[in-house]
């Protein structure tokens, strides 16, 4: 064989390679040995507070006064194995609910999909001006200084870094607009018609012992139509304007 012929399927090979490499997918996660971990400390605890409550149920039975004794008496009844095994499987579905909230982010040379609670959200390369960490989130900006996307991301901030670096987007180690924010308090002069109604609604969800994440991105995408950036800190809103958007409402 000439060697010009074998440069030539040298080369054909390294572009085989190359072409093989781009269309590969970066996958984000939870490495297997921390979701397990997860599981198994999760039925761990299940077990043990399942013997617990059997142990305190057979406790307060030899009480005269024990509170609410039927339903002392009817745990009681209940066989040995059974109160631990009701919190294995316990300890099983809060497992499943702790992966679920995990984000997953799947890197590719022409989207970028991030998966959290059965919810996937794509975006093109061409859209996203620069990543960042603010603090537990995860943030893509736009173009226009407004945020794609804002989800909780508690995978290794140096990993994530440099998954999207070698990929080619660009990686900020802040907000590049973190000084243009301001906090929110009723009927804040300088927002957009409609922005602060919507951010009273938001500040009620935020207050509640649990606040609903779905209202909260809800809120948040309604602002941003209205080109009103919001970021959350401890249960207080701070908001910005695109550079893009129409002149305020005084």
């Amino acid at each position: 064989m000439s060697m010009r012929k074998r440069l030539e399927q040298t080369q054909g090979s390294r572009e085989s390679q190359e072409g093989r490499r781009s269309d590969q997918v970066t996958v984000l996660g939870e490495p297997a040995w921390s979701t397990v971990g997860v599981y198994v400390v999760c039925v761990l605890v299940g077990v043990g507070l399942g013997w617990l409550v059997g142990l305190l149920a057979d406790w307060l039975l030899t009480l005269p006064w024990a509170p609410m004794r039927g339903p002392v008496e009817l745990v009681a009844s209940i066989p040995a194995p059974g109160l631990p095994a009701a919190g294995a499987v316990a300890g099983l579905v809060l497992g499943f609910v702790a992966q679920h909230e995990q984000l997953v982010v799947r890197l590719s040379d022409d989207r970028v999909v991030l998966a959290r609670k059965g919810r996937e959200e794509e975006f093109s390369p061409d859209a996203i001006a620069a990543v960042f960490r603010d603090g537990k989130q995860l943030v893509l900006l736009g173009h226009d200084g407004g945020e794609l996307t804002r989800q909780g991301c508690d995978l290794d901030a140096g990993r994530v870094a440099d998954a999207f670096t070698e990929r080619g987007y660009a990686w900020a180690d802040s907000d590049p607009h973190k000084d243009e924010f301001r906090r929110w308090v009723p009927d804040t002069p300088g927002l957009p018609e409609g922005a602060n109604a919507i951010l009273k609604a938001r500040q009620k969800s935020l207050e509640k012992k649990d606040p609903s994440d779905g209202d909260l991105q809800e809120l948040r995408a309604e602002l941003a139509r209205l080109g009103v950036v919001v970021r959350d800190e401890k249960r207080r809103q701070y908001w910005r304007t695109l550079r893009q958007s129409g002149p305020p409402v005084e």
